[in-house]
């Protein structure tokens, strides 16, 4: 009897994945082939077949588990016993995500699949509606913990929230500058819970 090994199994999926990325971001997903997939992953057809048997399925994977590392860090964050290092905890994802060169490629991506497919698009807004909880969470203990927000905890973590999805759809303009934008969020995050403009450089 054949044995999988899970380790193999997992790089061998997460190879498929990483590649398939590439192309969406390049190509859109009805731009994308599977057989560029598999040429990009230097698999064959019935290899990516056996992980993904649909070009859809491919798509929900790589959202997935993308929304999926993102649960786990809102859990983390919301573990810290510090609520603004968990803070920090889920900024530094979302900034690195930002600096993503496939950010511009794969929002466009996610935009047009939340239009078109009801089961990414319930994806899609399970991870907004998490990402809003877990800061206003610890918004109200950093609050508690004395940090002068602008706004309410739930108002203040909208407008985060608002902020990087303004940011990933302008990621795809032209001449932007990840590594700016990154820095004006930091400072009017800053303003938003009360920090200077020294120590907001340093938030995520």
């Amino acid at each position: 009897m054949r044995t999988v090994d899970p380790e193999k199994h997992a790089r061998k999926r997460a190879d498929i994945l990483v590649a398939a990325a590439e192309e969406f971001a390049a190509n859109g997903v009805d731009g994308t082939s599977t057989a560029a997939i598999c040429r990009r992953a230097s698999i064959g057809s019935g290899t990516l077949f056996h992980y993904f048997p649909t070009k859809l399925d491919i798509v929900h994977g790589l959202f997935g588990d993308a929304f999926a590392r993102m649960a786990a860090v809102y859990s983390e964050a919301e573990a810290e016993d510090d609520p603004e290092a968990g803070f920090n905890r889920i900024l530094h994802h979302l900034f690195d995500d930002l600096a993503n060169p496939l950010a511009p490629g794969l929002m466009a991506v996610a935009l047009l699949q939340i239009g078109r497919d009801e089961a990414f698009a319930r994806m899609f807004g399970e991870d907004e509606e998490q990402a809003r909880s877990s800061l206003t969470i610890l918004l109200e203990r950093m609050a508690d913990h004395g940090a002068q927000l602008a706004f309410p905890p739930e108002r203040a973590a909208a407008w985060i929230q608002h902020l990087f999805d303004a940011s990933f759809l302008a990621s795809g303009n032209a001449g932007f500058d990840a590594a700016l934008q990154t820095a004006e969020l930091r400072t009017v995050i800053g303003w938003l819970i009360g920090r200077g403009k020294a120590e907001a450089a340093q938030l995520g």
